[in-house]
């Protein structure tokens, strides 16, 4: 019993990390544009403070974790599982790609259409992961929640840039 959960809390702890470090990563390319680039360019009123994101999304990201745990321990050996952790892991790799087309390229067009991508990954990955667990699925919806309003987002600073 202690070994399982040990097992338990080893995949939980390695899951929350995979997804903190596509945040870091992320963070690399958004940090630096911050004061400089991002700071020049027009916004819609709607866009919150710049301290508002940094905790928004650490929150998402443990959310997006313990999601990602809840249906990692159900194990590999069904395919709808492993189906659900490859879309998991596509989706998880354009919101890494986000920041780095937006603020690495300083491109709201890039980050726009990976953006609409990501939201798309979004959806699957939780239909998929609310037929495994509902638990699962619905700790992803506060995610799927800001990457709409993200989009919003980033379409108004596309339009306001142009």
């Amino acid at each position: 019993m202690v070994a399982i959960k040990l097992k338990d809390g080893v995949k939980l702890a390695i899951s929350i990390l995979i997804c903190q470090g596509a945040g870091f990563i992320g963070s690399l390319f958004t940090r630096p544009s911050i004061p400089t680039w991002y700071a020049t360019l027009e916004k819609p009123s709607f866009t919150p403070p710049n301290w508002v994101f940094a905790p928004v999304w650490i929150t998402l990201f443990a959310l997006m974790g313990i999601s990602l745990f809840i249906i990692w321990r159900r194990g590999l050996a069904e395919k709808k599982t492993r189906k659900a952790l490859g879309i998991f892991g596509v989706q998880l790799t354009f919101n890494i790609l986000w920041p780095a087309l937006f603020f690495g390229l300083k491109s709201p067009l890039a980050g726009l259409i990976d953006i609409v991508v990501l939201w798309v990954l979004i959806v699957l990955t939780f239909f998929y992961f609310f037929k495994i667990s509902k638990t699962a699925g619905a700790l992803l919806l506060p995610y799927l929640l800001w990457v709409s309003f993200a989009v919003a987002l980033n379409v108004s600073i596309w339009r306001l840039n142009p």
